[in-house]
């Protein structure tokens, strides 16, 4: 099982195992850097805070506590540091999504899609910081709704009502574009 093993890790990066640690990062600095551009949309702000957010695990190894998976505790640690680096800095509006378009469509068909997704990231730019990660831990990452509460530090009710706002928000952002 993956989250015994990561547990495992950090259990020997705890007693100065930095070679377990830097397997963590091989496994996992992936994740972390696709979860921070989707919230940042900037590769290198991406970078920045994927390599914060494994300083801070290593910092805290020896008060990490499996309660939950270490990807939990990964994107806990992620998510704080993005939701604080955008509030210091408005991120700024990205053009298209950061998966790749399919190219197999027709031109006509990938225009319009390429198109959507245009509106759909400038919509999602929008809105507020928590608003902004639920949507992308749920509909980018698929998480489930309990998964993105443990990350969240909130409760699934709590998911629930940020993930139907942001909904909401983006469907009338993205019509009020549409005329």
């Amino acid at each position: 099982m993956k989250s015994h093993e990561d547990a495992h890790l950090m259990a020997r990066t705890a007693q100065g195992d930095l070679d377990a640690f830097a397997e963590l990062v091989r496994r996992h600095q992936e994740t972390a850097w696709r979860t921070a551009y989707r919230f940042l949309g900037d590769a290198a702000e991406a970078e920045d805070i994927t390599q914060e957010a494994f300083l801070k695990i290593l910092a805290a190894a020896s008060r990490y506590q499996p309660r939950a998976a270490f990807t939990t505790y990964l994107y806990r640690v992620v998510a704080h540091l993005c939701i604080d680096h955008s509030r210091r800095k408005r991120p700024l509006p990205r053009s298209s999504l950061p998966e790749a378009i399919d190219h197999a469509p027709g031109p006509e068909t990938t225009l319009i899609q390429k198109d959507r997704a245009q509106q759909v990231r400038r919509a999602l730019d929008t809105l507020p910081p928590r608003q902004r990660l639920a949507i992308i831990l749920k509909y980018y990452e698929g998480m489930r709704y309990q998964e993105i509460a443990d990350v969240m530090e909130i409760t699934t009710k709590a998911v629930e009502r940020l993930l139907g706002r942001a909904r909401t928000a983006l469907h009338g952002r993205i019509e009020k574009n549409k005329t």
